[in-house]
């Protein structure tokens, strides 16, 4: 019987923020889904929210001196935004207080410079390709592949040609027809159905036999995927995915066709034009989006702005493990969220300690929604508090279990 009036009363203070919030959301809050549907399309912010304030101001330096403000100067929306799109995660705590106010360019080529940049990538790449779970490539080659990458002794091109050739890749598509189909249409964007004829010789190569497979000779299994990477078809297929899981758009077929071009003769060309697509009008278009947060990056998202750092392998495989075994991971991602809270590892304030409420609430919403905290939803939150069976966590829940968190 007490533990059903406990369970009662955390459901009560659960409930009781929840619908404070929402009543006091600003309209950005409003628009993010009162569904909770972490999965739906994308849906716009108003520009005050989305990183396209006016940039063009000065500021003050600590000397006393005015320094222009940049052109792309990160606030918390366009760092946040940024390092989901780029790293798979939100940004880190000595990032938030290194790069606000700084220059969205310095952070790109110090971004993409780094380990983590490729890590990630590799890991973007095996989910295209369903190398996940028993799928995963253990091979000293592909795990090697983000080290070589940012030492620049391998480019992408090479990588894919790493992966696909992988004992993991073969044991996922296993078979003559699946193995060269699978190649055909994910690197080259190939669609079998309408070449048949390449098909049939491609397996005939898988085979051992000699044949000319997309105008080129060959005769193995590694032949067929080193002629498809190596084609122009490869390239453009690649550049397209690449620019759409970045940009969260598709490319125009002029640029598409310029860029896949260059990546063709120059695979290492790839880190700049990353580069250049993070500061494209394209991509302050995308600023003003909304777009559903991906089982994998929530479960990122959850440890760095809870822990201030990404979770282990240990700790993150079993939590997206089990969302993406969910048609809705909504409900599982409250609990996940719930879970951590209460695990001990997170640095909550006491309630009693917190000096300031007011300024306590409005530091959680850069860190959580990458914005400021409206009027209304300060008062809310300052108001939940107020009442005295509500407690730092349940606010911190509240804020996690909002649909605007699981968006970005």
């Amino acid at each position: 019987m007490q533990e059903r009036i406990t369970r009662s009363k955390s459901l009560l203070r659960f409930a009781f923020v929840m619908v404070a919030l929402v009543l006091g959301s600003a309209p950005s809050v409003a628009q993010s889904g009162a569904d909770n549907d972490a999965h739906s399309a994308a849906k716009p912010l108003p520009l005050s929210q989305s990183g396209e304030d006016d940039q063009s101001g000065a500021v003050d330096d600590q000397d006393g001196r005015t320094v222009a403000r940049p052109v792309h100067a990160l606030d918390h929306h366009m760092l946040r935004t940024v390092c989901l799109d780029l790293l798979g995660r939100p940004p880190l705590p000595a990032e938030r207080e290194k790069w606000i106010d700084k220059d969205l360019r310095d952070f790109m080529k110090e971004s993409t410079a780094s380990l983590e940049f490729w890590e990630h990538w590799l890991e973007e790449q095996l989910y295209y390709f369903l190398l996940i779970n028993n799928f995963r490539p253990e091979s000293e080659g592909v795990q090697a592949v983000p080290v070589k990458m940012a030492e620049g002794r391998l480019n992408p091109r090479q990588a894919v040609h790493r992966i696909v050739l992988s004992p993991s890749f073969e044991m996922r598509n296993p078979g003559a027809d699946t193995f060269v189909t699978v190649v055909m249409e994910q690197l080259a964007g190939m669609r079998v159905q309408k070449k048949t004829r390449e098909l049939e010789i491609g397996k005939a190569l898988y085979d051992g036999n000699p044949g000319v497979f997309l105008e080129h000779r060959g005769d193995s299994q590694a032949d067929v995927v080193k002629i498809c990477v190596e084609s122009r078809e490869f390239a453009r297929e690649f550049i397209a995915r690449e620019y759409e899981r970045m940009v969260h758009k598709e490319g125009l077929a002029k640029s598409l066709s310029s860029w896949s071009r260059t990546f063709h003769r120059e695979p290492v060309s790839y880190r700049d034009r990353v580069r250049e697509w993070f500061v494209s009008e394209e991509y302050m278009t995308r600023l003003t989006e909304q777009h559903p947060l991906s089982n994998r990056a929530f479960v990122n998202a959850l440890h760095v702005d809870l822990l201030g750092r990404m979770p282990t392998k240990v700790e993150a495989e079993p939590m997206r493990e089990a969302l993406d075994g969910l048609g809705d991971s909504a409900p599982l991602r409250s609990i996940l969220a719930r879970l951590l809270l209460d695990s001990g590892r997170v640095p909550i304030p006491k309630k009693s300690a917190i000096s300031d409420p007011r300024k306590w609430a409005a530091s959680l919403f850069p860190r959580f929604f990458g914005r400021e905290a409206s009027e209304k939803e300060l008062n809310a939150v300052c108001g939940a508090l107020d009442e005295p069976f509500c407690r730092p966590s349940t606010i911190l829940y509240a804020l996690l279990s909002h649909p605007e968190y699981h968006r970005f």
